[in-house]
């Protein structure tokens, strides 16, 4: 009893429309608006670790759902981060 790629690839579409929209969490805080100047806290380590993987990659919007604006200032939070040194630059093995 072996499952056709065709069916495969209808069972992913399928899955793919079940799951939840992500939305940006930057913007729910912010009670849907979009604050100016738009700002992701670098000294806030359990947000950041949540936005990256274990190997130490930013994770994509698409993963994470922020927007593309916030997307760019979580990258800048980041990378502040890494150089204070709250963030580690490489995972520890």
């Amino acid at each position: 009893m072996s499952i056709s790629t065709a069916e495969i690839r209808k069972r992913r579409k399928k899955k793919a429309r079940l799951r939840k929209k992500l939305k940006c969490r930057f913007i729910q805080e912010a009670g849907g608006e979009i604050p100016r100047p738009v700002y992701v806290d670098y000294k806030n380590v359990r947000l950041l670790r949540s936005l990256i993987d274990r190997e130490g990659r930013i994770l994509p919007r698409r993963r994470t759902g922020t927007s593309a604006l916030f997307q760019r200032a979580v990258r800048t939070a980041v990378l502040r981060a890494r150089f204070m040194g709250f963030l580690p630059y490489v995972p520890e093995d």
